[in-house]
């Protein structure tokens, strides 16, 4: 059985074929053997932006976030993936926390 940093390495390969959804099997895979695995989580996000399915994209960016709540980059992500889904509030508000965690404030 691979493990998730294996099962990363064939998404990435699968990514830069240009195919997504084998990329995300991948991905899903890998965070199925270890549900904290993070990369693989902020890949998913991405990816599943590139296809449009903002629900899924936005739940892995916040798993990310859930997993490294102090990590201001974690937060920015978020953002970034909830303005490429068109929840331009949330994307806001995840800004707003990058800013804080990055500047040393308390949520």
């Amino acid at each position: 059985m691979p493990t998730p940093n294996e099962l990363y390495d064939l998404a990435s390969d699968l990514r830069d074929q240009g195919d997504k959804p084998g990329a995300i099997a991948k991905l899903e895979e890998a965070v199925a053997i270890d549900p904290n695995f993070t990369i693989g989580h902020g890949m998913l996000a991405k990816l599943y932006a590139d296809i449009a399915e903002a629900d899924k994209a936005i739940a892995h960016a916040q798993k990310v976030v859930q997993l490294e709540p102090d990590d201001a980059f974690s937060y920015t992500a978020l953002s970034v993936i909830c303005v490429r889904c068109g929840r331009i509030a949330e994307a806001e508000h995840a800004k707003a926390m990058a800013w804080q965690k990055q500047n040393g404030f308390e949520d």
